[in-house]
């Protein structure tokens, strides 16, 4: 059983899923769906649509040099069955997913990095410029206090109140 990816979007395409087009010159193209199958008859790059992954690696969005990616790589060769050697790869493979999540994470944690500190200015930009909607300190520990003797208040009503009507008859 092999996973193929989609000409188009890089997606992953199972057995049985997607379509397949083979063009004169016995070249195939595989597509995940319709949509992607569209866009590549629309003659539409990849690169400059936004949703593909080709876009993502093309502008920097997703990791494009990685030595996790050799691993990746199609091997047209026939290997004999060796149980060892099959629970061997694996445990590799595990290890490998491991080691590209662990290394996506960073890239993005490093590429939110500017981001973040342009949200920070921005944040801080607002809140010189909207001083005066947030209330100070003192105003908002007085307004708390009497809303608390309020309720209090009415506590007390409730509890100690005397409305008529009696639980016993």
């Amino acid at each position: 059983m092999r996973i193929h990816t989609c000409y188009f979007c890089s997606s992953p395409v199972y057995p049985g899923h997607g379509m397949t087009f083979v063009r004169n010159d016995s070249k195939v193209f595989r597509f995940c769906r319709s949509k992607c199958h569209r866009n590549f008859n629309r003659k539409r790059n990849p690169r400059k649509v936004k949703w593909t992954k080709a876009f993502r690696k093309a502008a920097g969005k997703e990791m494009a040099l990685d030595s996790t990616f050799e691993f990746e790589k199609v091997r047209n060769r026939a290997v004999k069955y060796d149980r060892d050697l099959v629970g061997a790869t694996l445990h590799a493979i595990a290890r490998v997913n491991q080691i590209k999540e662990k290394r996506e994470a960073a890239f993005y944690k490093n590429r939110m990095k500017d981001s973040k500190a342009k949200q920070k200015a921005q944040d801080l930009k607002e809140l010189e410029t909207n001083i005066s909607l947030i209330k100070p300190d003192v105003v908002r520990v007085r307004e708390a206090n009497q809303l608390n003797a309020q309720d209090m208040e009415r506590q007390t009503n409730v509890v100690g109140g005397d409305d008529g009507a009696d639980m016993d008859e």
